[in-house]
């Protein structure tokens, strides 16, 4: 076999590797596009832990990839959001917030207690966010978590203060 005709079959399994690549990529977005609900196989698991225990919500784990108001590690640690006024005031404006911001889904909702999922919205990664009011400190304790990987971007941590900022206007 001549050394032209060994370079065209290995040029063509690259252009045939890169069609089916960029292919797959179309599909993706087209999904993406047409149902951006429909979970990922970046969503993750819900955790089975959230909520509040004792007054605490839930530690954030080693990775980057969260912020608690809870927290005691700089890493990890944001500022809690202050509010004056009834927990069914500041419980109503989170609410209000949370449902005008995209890709987010309510799942839990007390006196005291919110957890809203916000989803990313081409991969599909799931963040679990919860806010715990805590009235006679006039704090809402915050917790805002990647389920999947490693790093987060600062997405967490950005969102939070987005939501300070829209509660405190």
């Amino acid at each position: 076999m001549s050394t032209t005709t060994e370079s065209s079959k290995g040029i063509n399994r690259v252009l045939l590797t890169i069609v089916v690549l960029l292919g797959v990529v179309a599909i993706w977005i087209a999904v993406r596009v047409i149902a951006p609900d429909t979970p990922t196989i970046f969503a993750g698991t819900q955790p089975d832990n959230l909520g509040v225990n004792d007054q605490t919500l839930i530690s954030c784990p080693s990775s980057p990839n969260c912020v608690s108001s809870q927290s005691s590690d700089p890493e990890h640690y944001i500022e809690p959001i202050t509010f004056e006024g009834s927990t069914t005031e500041a419980i109503a404006a989170l609410k209000q917030i949370i449902e005008n911001q995209d890709r987010t889904k309510i799942v839990a909702e007390t006196d005291d207690y919110f957890y809203a999922q916000f989803t990313s919205r081409w991969m599909g990664f799931v963040d679990d966010v919860e806010f715990f009011v805590d009235q006679p400190k006039g704090v809402i304790d915050v917790r805002s978590a990647s389920r999947l990987g490693e790093s987060d971007l600062g997405v967490n941590r950005q969102r939070i203060e987005q939501i300070r900022q829209a509660f405190n206007s």
